[in-house]
């Protein structure tokens, strides 16, 4: 019995690594999201920018509420240095329009509802009943390829993770 209880945990644990997740130097998956003001977002309407894609667990949460709020306070940096931020999980585009509003976030908060996009990207996970999207980050080029994968992010030191790579691929001439 504790064996088999052992082997359900790893098995929901591992839930997102069933899919294949995109890597580095592959076409990013597309996806076509509505966000808290109730406009699509595709990846081609992003192409020709540098598309910070951050996938969040769930509105209002501890770690959610900071990792959205340090890309809110670098929103000018990170415009500055060309990216566009776009923040995904599966709530709903009014749990994304109140968090939104409270937090005063600038960037579009896409709903994935029915975790079809996070599951493109490998990120779909769950806990019981509960399903939810693992704090994943994808640095995608202007071309719409995937530069950087970011894994179980800090929440506090996603997005200075983020500008500095950045920094050192426009340097490198990427």
């Amino acid at each position: 019995m504790r064996r088999l209880l052992s082997l359900i945990a790893m098995c929901i644990v591992s839930a997102a690594a069933w899919a294949s997740s995109p890597v580095v130097g592959e076409k990013a998956p597309d996806f076509r999201l509505q966000d808290q003001k109730g406009e699509w977002h595709t990846l081609q309407t992003e192409q020709g920018k540098w598309l910070v894609l951050y996938f969040y667990p769930k509105d209002f949460t501890a770690g959610c509420t900071t990792e959205v709020c340090t890309f809110r306070d670098d929103i000018a940096k990170l415009h500055k240095a060309g990216a566009v931020v776009l923040g995904v999980s599966l709530d709903d585009v009014k749990s994304h329009a109140e968090f939104a509003e409270k937090y005063h976030v600038p960037f579009p908060l896409l709903s994935d509802p029915d975790g079809a996009v996070a599951t493109k990207y490998a990120v779909l996970t769950s806990h019981g009943d509960t399903k939810y999207a693992l704090r994943e980050t994808f640095l995608i080029d202007p071309a719409g390829k995937i530069v950087k994968v970011y894994k179980d992010v800090d929440p506090e030191k996603n997005s200075g993770q983020v500008l500095a790579d950045l920094a050192a691929l426009k340097k490198a001439g990427a």
